[in-house]
């Protein structure tokens, strides 16, 4: 099947974007109005989660109608409001008899320090990025909750770059597919997952003479994180990190699989972003199956991986510079 190598090539999902340009931040909704079974994998230090806890195994809901991907910090979950309006509106959520009650589980990045402070996506924004939604490919870069996305605060945002939002998909045969749609706000730097080279992260330019790594672009947070050790430093790092993001797949999962996938899905991180998990990131991914197609979880999970880690070099490939931090395409020639 001809994919667009993005989330949106997995049947029933639909992708959309608000944001605002002037206070550099937004949301993003993935939306499965059929429903879809749902999982989630936390593994970084400060997550800002909403309705994770139902996700996992043993709990009565099965199925989730969206899944919202938001700045903002702990604010931005206030998107998740004007989510929930547009799907019960549609007719979409958990019946309970009374009403239907809409699924929506939600994770946040923190971007308060690009911007302005005081503006954080709301209800209305959540409820313009459900109008936004389609099927069509969605943009990446600085786009919904990639809008103020950032990375390489190790030494605080003076030395940051420009991130943003991006997306990847595999086609795993018999007309399966697996998609990957990822905001990248990491405290460390995104490397390229075949060379190890980075792409994206600490700049040295206003550090003076401190130098950490053999490439005069990058400080090389793994390096910079060395020579701190014992000093305490990481006081001055930027807390306001993490990762968030979405895999979904038409390959029928139950509750269990769909939360492995979430799990294996983490090693596209791991692949990517250096370091990962760590306590100043919030890296979270959802997971979602709209059913259909009989393939094996483990390869499932293994090409989720592939995926995640590919809509992360997307991401900052897509970038723009943007509140006075550069972005990859400034600092690296892309073959």
């Amino acid at each position: 099947m001809a994919l667009h190598n993005t989330i949106t090539d997995v049947p029933g999902i639909r992708v959309g974007h608000a944001h605002d340009g002037e206070a550099i931040t937004g949301c993003t909704v993935v939306l499965c109005m059929d429903g879809a079974v749902g999982g989630v994998d936390q593994r970084g230090g400060a997550p800002g989660t909403r309705e994770t806890d139902l996700l996992g195994p043993m709990h009565l809901v099965n199925k989730v109608h969206g899944v919202l991907l938001t700045g903002g910090s702990a604010f931005g979950l206030d998107a998740a409001t004007g989510v929930m309006r547009f799907l019960e509106e549609q007719g979409v959520g958990f019946d309970v008899h009374v009403a239907k009650v809409p699924i929506v589980p939600a994770a946040v990045l923190f971007d308060l320090e690009i911007g302005r402070a005081d503006v954080r996506p709301d209800a209305a924004m959540g409820y313009l990025a459900c109008q936004n939604a389609s099927m069509d490919p969605p943009q990446e870069g600085n786009a919904g909750a990639g809008m103020g996305a950032t990375v390489g605060k190790i030494l605080g945002m003076a030395g940051a770059m420009k991130s943003g939002i991006g997306s990847a998909s595999r086609d795993l045969g018999g007309g399966a597919v697996v998609g990957a749609l990822v905001a990248v706000n990491a405290v460390g730097d995104v490397v390229d997952p075949a060379s190890g080279e980075i792409l994206a992260g600490t700049r040295p330019a206003k550090l003076g003479p401190m130098r950490f790594g053999g490439d005069a672009r990058f400080a090389d947070t793994l390096a910079v994180m060395k020579g701190m050790a014992g000093k305490l430093a990481l006081r001055f790092a930027s807390r306001g990190n993490t990762l968030i993001g979405v895999v979904a797949t038409n390959a029928q999962l139950s509750k269990e699989e769909v939360n492995k996938v979430a799990q294996m899905a983490h090693d596209g991180i791991a692949r990517a972003i250096r370091p990962a998990h760590t306590m100043l990131n919030g890296d979270t991914l959802f997971s979602l199956s709209t059913a259909g197609k009989s393939v094996d979880v483990n390869i499932v999970g293994a090409y989720a991986a592939e995926v995640v880690a590919e809509a992360i070099v997307r991401a900052v490939w897509a970038a723009e510079p943007l509140g006075g931090l550069p972005a990859a395409r400034d600092l690296i020639q892309k073959d």
